[in-house]
């Protein structure tokens, strides 16, 4: 297993969704599941994978090179944030990103979502299960007619105008300032940033996208590329802790079968050439 140590949810404190494991830093989800594995005999490296050509030779950061067999590549994504003031420092704290991560646990508080993404007003109404004080800026954006009638049947208001910056005291969010001055103030923020997936390695070997952009896989993690899986939030975004393992483990499943197909052709194919050597 090779890891670069960067996962996407680092900067959250806690995570949520993961039965037996709720409230647990990821870091130490991650530390679990290294001790784990090494009881198994997996050799866990620490680096960032460069390239993988067709043959499965993969090059590391640093010129490492590795043979395998089949590759399983969880490399999730990256949430690209909007530049405003605040926005990066709150993130994972009390900037928010999934209801069904962390809505729960800013139940009946004040709440904002900033609409910096076509779903950001779907979000809103997600809230709206949790919270019935929440406030919608569209900050930039254009809400349609359908969204703006949503949001105010709902019991969303919504903040015209664009957000100056997120206001923060003493390491905790209080509110949500405005370009004219005002300021709402809010306990928590939600927003939908946009999701970009690590994927550069499979695209280089061809992998084939869906119309969004994504790579596609059938329901065990197979690509378009024979011996190429990938599981997680490099080919699914709604994709959480729970979900993600998932898809690793019904790849492996896959994997494993493929590779034992592979070995019994080969035995089968040494078997006869034996018996005719034999034979003669």
């Amino acid at each position: 297993m090779i890891d670069a140590g960067a996962p996407r949810n680092a900067p959250a404190s806690h995570m949520h969704g993961f039965l037996s494991r709720d409230g647990l830093p990821p870091a130490a989800l991650l530390d679990l599941g290294r001790a784990e594995i090494a009881r198994y005999g997996v050799r866990i490296l620490r680096g960032r994978v460069e390239e993988i050509d067709h043959g499965y030779y993969v090059r590391l950061a640093g010129g490492v090179v590795l043979k395998a067999r089949r590759v399983l590549a969880a490399t999730g994504l990256r949430d690209e944030l909007p530049g405003i003031p605040g926005v990066r420092e709150r993130w994972g704290k009390d900037l928010l990103h999934c209801p069904y991560c962390h809505a729960y646990e800013v139940r009946d508080r004040p709440l904002a979502v900033l609409g910096t993404h076509p779903g950001s007003a779907h979000q809103a109404l997600l809230l709206r299960q949790w919270s019935d004080n929440i406030v919608f800026f569209p900050h930039t954006s254009d809400l349609t007619a359908q969204d703006r009638e949503q949001l105010i049947a709902c019991g969303v208001r919504v903040a015209e105008g664009e957000v100056k910056q997120l206001v923060v005291d003493g390491d905790r969010l209080q509110g949500v300032e405005l370009t004219d001055g005002r300021v709402f103030p809010r306990a928590a923020a939600f927003l939908f940033p946009r999701m970009v997936p690590h994927d550069g390695l499979l695209t280089a070997l061809g992998c084939d996208r869906d119309g969004n952009g994504w790579v596609v896989t059938d329901r065990t993690g197979l690509t378009s590329v024979p011996g190429v899986w990938a599981a997680g939030n490099v080919v699914d975004p709604r994709a959480q802790v729970v979900p993600a393992a998932g898809m690793g483990s019904a790849a492996a499943f896959a994997i494993d079968t493929d590779l034992l197909d592979e070995d019994v052709d080969r035995a089968v194919e040494q078997h006869r050439v034996t018996a005719v050597a034999t034979a003669e």
